[in-house]
């Protein structure tokens, strides 16, 4: 029988509650610093992920990195962390757009549904959650800008950025599934994960409980 990993790496694409099956979910196994992608074993679900998450924590901690907003600022807007990290992301090429306020519009849910998922499995042991920026983990790693920019709509940059996260270390994974950007997203959510846990984040906010009790890095 295999040993278990040191760790495992969920990176979780989350998407609104109304579409959970829009949820990437993407699953690494990591020692030493590196990381192996395995499959998910579980579907965008809250209680897909929930089950899983404890059953992996039950033979290896589990460090998941969230793709979402997991608290809001009080009286509503834009949170001190989002204003840092669109300030970064924009000196780095990125529109500042692509960091939105938990409370806009367009992420009420989103929101929502982060917080929950968050502190339900927060309560699990041997799990730790940090919340991630795909695309900001991606660009402030060196990866290809213009697919960045892209690869919500476009697979050849999805598939661009695949082979770059091949390149960056991340193995297991086929740069010719180029079919969902929320996949992408969930690989990037995952190394920006892993890169929280060994503490090399290209960019980190400390959470400042209770109103914010997770860090947001990337």
């Amino acid at each position: 029988m295999s040993q278990p990993p040191e760790h495992y790496l969920l990176g979780i694409d989350l998407a609104g509650p109304a579409a959970p099956e829009r949820t990437g979910v993407a699953l690494f196994t990591s020692d030493g610093g590196g990381m192996g992608r395995i499959p998910a074993g579980c579907d965008g679900s809250d209680e897909g992920m929930r089950a899983r998450v404890a059953e992996l924590a039950e033979v290896a901690s589990v460090v998941v990195g969230i793709d979402a907003p997991l608290s809001y600022q009080p009286g509503g807007g834009q949170r001190e962390a989002d204003a840092e990290l669109r300030r970064v992301i924009q000196e780095h090429g990125m529109h500042p757009g692509s960091v939105m306020a938990p409370t806009f519009t367009r992420m009420t849910y989103l929101t929502l549904r982060g917080v929950v998922l968050s502190r339900v499995l927060s309560g699990i042991h041997n799990v730790r959650i940090v919340e991630v920026h795909p695309g900001a983990t991606l660009c402030l790693r060196g990866a290809p800008l213009a697919a960045i920019r892209g690869f919500a709509t476009d697979p050849i940059a999805r598939g661009e950025l695949l082979r770059w996260l091949g390149e960056y270390g991340v193995d297991g994974l086929d740069p010719t599934a180029t079919d969902s950007d929320h996949d992408v997203a969930a690989c990037a959510a995952a190394l920006g994960a892993r890169d929280w846990l060994a503490g090399r984040t290209q960019w980190r906010y400390p959470a400042r409980p209770p109103w914010h009790p997770f860090d947001f890095a990337c």
